[in-house]
């Protein structure tokens, strides 16, 4: 069994209004679904990725109304990398950014760095990946420039190498170093990069953070993924039906919480694949809610039109 890359990444933002503006209007991806937390429907999960809504390019986001900012510090994801084709897709980059008032710096090597409207960081970098590029279709965004999938996570770690038995032995993660580390399957590959934590980072989960990381398994490896999970340690949940996939969760020895989620059913299982996103969209068992949430969640522009 192979894990195949990063599935998605879920953060948090304060803000449902403002996050779609920037991660739809100013970074181009497709808004892809609509929903709601499912430990918490009362608040939004809003999905966006490529045109298809493909495991590799698929950042996510529970609403919480007006919550404060949060630190990354030991323990959590602090940085999200994005693959970029050329350095001319830098430069667009570059030039679009300041356009839209967002501050830029630059990274090691050619590299991009910037932050969205509520701190969370992003990198991008040039890709020399074999993996199929994820592009999403944005009328102002040239496709040879478009964002083509996740590179990567950074997390903070006191001490990275309690994890090297988890990666290495169960997950089937390599390193060279014990910092960086690679996650590759059959079709797609991603890293998972460990920094020191910087002394004054206290961890504070909140607006502008990640909440976990996603790694993609076949839909019919997913009970053997959790038996060897449980045999390592990790202390997993039991396996849970997100209508759109299906997932298990644990903290690998860093304190960051990962989940592995199946590749499948996908997004269209319950929308025309040309119309994800339009609509509010709820997984069966939250359906008898429908009336209710449209009463408490924010409406929201659909950026698409």
């Amino acid at each position: 069994m192979k894990l195949e890359g990063i599935h998605h990444i879920t953060a948090i933002t304060g803000d449902a209004v403002g996050n779609v503006e920037f991660y739809t209007g100013v970074l181009g991806l497709r808004m892809v679904k609509k929903s709601v937390n499912q430990d918490d429907p009362t608040v939004y999960h809003l999905f966006y990725g490529d045109d298809d809504g493909s495991p590799g390019m698929d950042l996510t986001f529970f609403e919480y109304p007006g919550a404060v900012r949060g630190r990354p510090g030991a323990g959590m994801v602090h940085r999200i990398i994005w693959r970029v084709g050329s350095a001319k897709s830098l430069e667009f980059w570059a030039a679009r950014l300041e356009e839209h008032d967002v501050a830029i710096g630059r990274g090691e090597g050619e590299s991009l760095l910037f932050d969205d409207p509520e701190g969370l960081a992003h990198e991008l970098v040039l890709s020399d990946a074999s993996d199929e590029p994820l592009r999403a279709s944005a009328p102002d965004i040239p496709g040879e420039h478009a964002l083509q999938g996740f590179e990567a996570v950074r997390a903070y770690s006191a001490d990275p190498a309690r994890s090297a038995g988890l990666l290495l032995d169960t997950l089937g993660f390599t390193t060279d170093d014990g910092h960086s580390w690679e996650v590759r399957g059959e079709h797609r590959g991603g890293r998972y990069v460990y920094d020191p934590a910087p002394p004054e980072a206290v961890a504070n989960q909140g607006a502008g953070t990640v909440h976990h990381v996603a790694f993609a398994t076949q839909p019919d490896e997913q009970d053997a993924w959790r038996a060897r999970v449980a045999e390592a340690g990790a202390h997993p949940t039991e396996v849970i039906d997100r209508f759109y996939f299906r997932s298990i969760y644990f903290r690998e020895p860093s304190g960051v919480l990962f989940e592995l989620a199946t590749i499948g059913p996908g997004f269209g299982v319950d929308e025309d694949p040309a119309h994800l996103g339009e609509r509010l969209s709820l997984p069966p068992r939250f359906e008898p809610l429908r009336e209710r949430l449209d009463g408490i969640l924010t409406p929201l522009p659909y950026p698409r039109t």
